[in-house]
């Protein structure tokens, strides 16, 4: 069969530019601000870009490759300008492209005519990864299975715009563009107001309509979420602000479970507790074949057993359907244009950039004798991971594309038009750049997205580097996004389920958040001693300085024999288990699963702590150690601030006890290694006023306690004193009310059973007995308070069994097979 050829511009290295026309005037999207823009001297670009990495900080915007770790969010000053009438041939463009794939989609999953009339060779769709037959049928269950699209673009060196690839699958980047768009707006105000731009509110509120109409037929209050890989996820920043903006929970496949044929959010308890909360909608940023490891990926732990049948059914509407990767094949690119006529009766505005696919013979042929001359103009990459850049030598590509040829499709490389990019220096630089348009279907069309996202890189496997898109109205007066209104949508209050895996989250959140505020107090009051005339030496350390690095011992283990390095160890070092680093990152964590519940003021903690973690690096003296761990203490502190705000829903709840069980842990274990050994006077003095600075009680201390501190009194204020927020008695009341707050508590479950004990075993304690001195050690107190761990220890089992049970551990069906197996044997 042959392939049709498309037009393309000369490949010599000539690029179009964005900004400056071909006689050196500026284009007209740039003429409207050339008085302010042009103004912009070095050093005030260098204060905007400054700014605009502190907001990213802020706000917590990361991004990864696949396979790498995460990385701080890059965005460039300058903008990315369109006047009206450029961008208005590009809407047109971007509407028919988004139509066209939603009519490919539902021909290749119904009746397949571009399959039997040849017009698209089979091999290309049924060869591809993304065609998942176990939703192939005569009449898909949705009538508009894409709903959501996005396309990436690139202009030739004429200033044609070219389709450089389709991402349907699950496609990425709006809350990046919106993200955007907020952090220029708050470092080139005055620009902005210039430019008279669409803003992007009303295109979030036509998607969030668009999902709410998408529910099946008869539902009444539909039940949105967006469903995600996790906080580990290459884009989850992006998904977890699209969750927010639209108002619907983020949530992860193990959250979800099929019952009855329909999707339902998993209860607190279950599987013993019956799922009440449906799904109707399920935005997803899974790729289909992990979304289902019943009928696809048996492997998967990121799907819903199940979830293929519920949308066979219509029991639950997938945006976008299960099918839609199939789109992102660019073996279809070189039939698009007679798909379009075929199935839209149109011509295809927007070309794709030339692509063959090497299944067809006359196609392969060609590019073999390209591959072979290494042309550098070409480019060949796997219809399964169109991606991914195959850097492998001429000969081995050659013979890996012979073996297997419709695996196989080559691009020809845009000589892509380029961008200013500022780097810093005294004049930009001038970056080939990449758009990527959204569309979505609002009402009976589609609509694309005024804006969007660009990126630049200095090379392809660079880092990108992301730019505001701006188009500018033909009249301020023009409607936002074209957008007059979007329609009142019927609202009715809503309480969501929290997950049980959500709730993990939540309560981790609270004890990693206590757990490094209280190390971090102890290595400040520790370092304080230190800092008192005498207390250390190389050779020798004062006995109360010995027993305050013996508790951070107790509680992080010892790495490093000097008390600097070790104390710089606990502020750095995240792969220690116990060390303040390892406890932030693990709140980082925590509090990335459930983003979505969470104020934007949250990530200012982590980004002020990553700067004190910065200057501690910098720098090697030591009075900078106090100093990083103060303002890392400070920004924890904030922490109580932000959750403070938080609604008192189940999530909220969880947090608080978590955070006053671990209060409990760490405070035993500290009692512990400062009071179990009673020693001269002066020792224990000192070591008293260090337990009660770090215990943040020392204030309370003198002001209801005359005198020196005793033991008997400090161990009466840090264990018995319900007043004192710091105190075991304060917490376990305070954990009990939350506990009480439950959905799955009733007043005698195993948790608040064991809370009542552990409360009533307090109140009896007699002080004088507990912290009397025999052959010189309090074995009554440690005897105590080990007891108290345990059943603190046992209590958070219990609130995880009670709370966060979600059933077995998922198991593979080949796991599954050899366990039956194992079974049967004698």
């Amino acid at each position: 069969m042959s392939q049709p050829t498309l037009p393309f511009a000369s490949t010599v290295d000539a690029r179009y530019d964005e900004v400056v026309d071909t006689d050196g005037t500026l284009r007209p999207a740039w003429r409207a601000l050339a008085s302010l823009a042009l103004g912009l001297t070095q050093d005030e670009l260098s204060r905007v870009d400054g700014e605009i990495v502190r907001f990213l900080a802020d706000d917590g915007v990361s991004y990864a490759r696949a396979g790498d770790d995460l990385q701080p969010w890059q965005l460039d000053p300058m903008p990315f300008v369109f006047d009206a009438p450029g961008w208005a041939r590009l809407e047109v463009g971007l509407a028919q492209r988004a139509e066209l794939l939603n009519a490919l989609l539902a021909d290749l999953y119904g009746p397949q005519t571009v399959l039997r009339e040849g017009i698209v060779p089979a091999a290309t769709v049924v060869g591809h990864a993304g065609f998942v037959r176990a939703v192939a049928r005569a009449h898909p269950a949705s009538g508009t299975p894409l709903l959501l699209s996005a396309t990436d673009l690139g202009r030739d060196a004429a200033g044609e715009w070219h389709v450089l690839a389709d991402r349907v699958q699950a496609p990425s980047g709006l809350g990046y563009a919106a993200e955007n768009r907020r952090v220029i707006s708050q470092v080139l105000p005055d620009l902005l107001d210039e430019g008279a731009l669409h803003r992007m509110d009303p295109y979030f509120a036509a998607l969030r309509a668009a999902l709410i109409a998408a529910a099946p037929e008869g539902t009444t209050h539909p039940r949105i979420v967006v469903m995600s890989p996790g906080p580990l996820s290459e884009t989850a920043f992006d998904q977890a602000f699209l969750a927010t903006a639209l108002g619907f929970p983020l949530v992860q496949g193990s959250d979800l479970v099929v019952r009855e044929g329909s999707v339902w959010i998993k209860p607190a308890g279950w599987p013993k507790r019956v799922p009440t909360e449906r799904v109707d909608v399920i935005l997803r940023r899974v790729d289909a074949e992990w979304c289902d490891p019943l009928e696809l990926r048996s492997g998967s732990r990121l799907g819903v057993a199940g979830l293929t049948e519920a949308a066979r059914r219509g029991r639950v509407t997938l945006v976008n359907g299960l099918g839609a990767g199939v789109l992102e094949n660019p073996a279809l690119m070189p039939y698009l244009p007679a798909v379009c006529e075929h199935l839209l009766g149109e011509q295809l505005r927007l070309p794709s950039v030339p692509t063959w696919w090497l299944g067809d013979a006359d196609a392969r042929g060609d590019v073999l004798a390209r591959i072979e001359g290494d042309d550098p103009t070409l480019e060949v990459r796997l219809i399964d991971e169109p991606r991914r850049r195959l850097a492998i030598p001429s000969g081995e590509l050659v013979a890996r594309v012979l073996a297997e040829p419709h695996r196989y499709a080559a691009q020809e490389q845009l000589p892509l038009s380029q961008v200013p990019v500022w780097n810093g220096g005294a004049a930009a630089s001038a970056l080939p750049v990449i758009l990527r348009g959204f569309s979505v279907r609002f009402g009976s069309t589609y609509r694309p997205l005024v804006g969007g996202l660009a990126t630049v890189r200095d090379a392809p496997d660079a880092a990108p580097r992301t730019k505001d898109v701006w188009v500018l109205k033909a009249d301020e007066t023009d409607p936002d996004q074209g957008i007059a209104d979007v329609a009142a949508l019927p609202t009715t209050r809503s309480d969501p389920t929290f997950a049980p895996r959500a709730l993990s989250d939540m309560f981790w959140t609270g004890r990693y958040a206590e757990r490094t505020e209280d190390l971090l107090r102890l290595v400040l009051a520790t370092q304080a001693a230190l800092d008192q005339p005498g207390a250390y030496t190389p050779a020798r350390a004062a006995e109360s300085v010995r027993v305050l690095l013996a508790s951070l011992d107790a509680l992080a283990g010892r790495r490093e024999a000097d008390p600097e390095a070790e104390f710089r160890s606990l502020l750095l070092d995240a792969t220690r288990p116990g060390s303040a680093a390892h406890s932030i990152a693990r709140l980082r964590d925590a509090m990335e699963g459930v983003r979505d519940q969470l104020s934007g003021d949250t990530w200012r903690v982590f980004s002020n702590i990553e700067r004190a973690v910065r200057a501690l690096r910098s720098s090697p003296h030591p009075h900078r150690t106090a100093e990083s761990a103060g303002r890392m203490l400070a920004s924890m502190l904030s922490l109580y601030g932000v959750t403070a705000n938080m609604i008192r829903d189940a999530g909220w709840h969880m947090i608080e006890a978590g955070r006053y069980l671990e209060r409990g842990l760490q405070l035993s274990a500290l009692l512990t290694s400062t009071l179990a050994i009673s020693r001269t006077p002066r020792t224990d003095r000192e070591v008293l006023e260090s337990l009660l600075v770090t215990a943040e009680s020392v204030v309370t201390h003198r002001r209801r306690y005359r005198g020196s501190a005793r033991a008997a009194d400090v161990v009466e204020l840090l264990l018995l004193d319900a007043s004192n927020p710091r105190s075991l008695a304060f917490s376990l009341a305070t954990m009990r009310g939350h506990l009480a707050a439950m959905p799955a508590s009733t007043g005698s479950t195993r948790a608040e059973r064991l809370l009542d004990h552990l409360e009533t075993e307090l109140a009896a304690i007699d002080v004088a007995d507990l912290t009397a001195v025999v052959g010189g050690r309090r074995d009554r107190l440690v005897e105590t308070l080990t007891d108290v761990t345990a059943q603190l220890e046992q209590l958070a089992d219990a609130i995880g069994h009670l709370h966060f049970e979600a059933g077995p551990p998922a198991v593979s069906m080949a796991e599954l097979s050899l366990i039956e197996l194992a079974e049967v044997r004698p």
